[in-house]
C-alpha cells in the first residue's frame, strides 16, 4: 500500500491502529484541541513512503520531529535513532514518571525522543493530570497504575 496520496481510508486505518492515540506520547485524540495527523516515521523527503508501515497518528509531536530521524543522546552526546512506532516497544524506551505526568527516556533512543519531540511540554502535563482524574491516562488504562498524591493535587 504505497501511494503518496493520504486517503481516507488509509487514515482510518492508522488511527484504528493507533486506537485512537498519539503513537509518541500516547496521547488520546478524543480529548485533543487539534486534529491528529499522519506522521511519516521516516521523512517523505529522506525516502519515505506514504504507506500504513510508515505513517504514525501523531498529536503536535510530529512538528518537533518534522524530518529527523536520528538525534543526540542527552546523557551521551551520541546519536541514536528516533523512536520508531513500528519497530519498537513503546515500554522498551519508555516509562511514566512516579506521579504519571511524565515521560521518562529509559534508553538512548528514549532520551532522544523525549527531548526532540518534547514528549514533556507543559501542554501535555496538564493534559496527562486531567487524564488521570477522568481513568483515562494510558498508564491507567493499560496497567492499573495509580498516581502518588503530586498528580491529583
Amino acid at each position: 500500500m504505497s501511494s503518496e496520496r493520504l486517503t481516507k481510508a488509509l487514515r482510518r486505518k492508522i488511527f484504528e491502529r493507533a486506537k485512537g492515540r498519539c503513537e509518541y506520547c500516547l496521547s488520546p485524540a478524543k480529548y485533543a484541541l487539534h486534529p491528529f495527523e499522519a506522521d511519516h516515521i521516516v521523512p517523505r523527503s529522506k525516502g519515505g513512503s506514504t504507506s500504513l508501515e510508515n505513517l504514525a497518528l501523531s498529536c503536535g509531536c510530529h512538528r518537533f520531529k518534522a524530518a529527523h530521524t536520528y538525534a543526540r543522546d542527552p546523557k551521551t552526546g551520541r546519536l541514536v535513532r528516533l523512536f520508531n512506532p513500528r519497530k519498537d516497544k513503546w515500554t522498551r524506551h519508555f516509562r511514566w514518571s512516579e506521579d504519571l505526568s511524565q515521560i521518562i527516556g529509559i534508553t538512548a533512543i528514549g532520551l532522544a525522543t523525549v527531548s526532540v519531540l518534547r514528549l514533556n511540554r507543559q501542554e501535555l502535563i496538564e493534559l496527562r493530570r486531567l487524564l488521570i482524574l477522568v481513568g483515562e491516562h494510558p498508564a491507567q488504562r493499560t496497567t492499573n497504575a495509580k498516581p502518588s498524591k503530586k498528580a491529583g493535587e
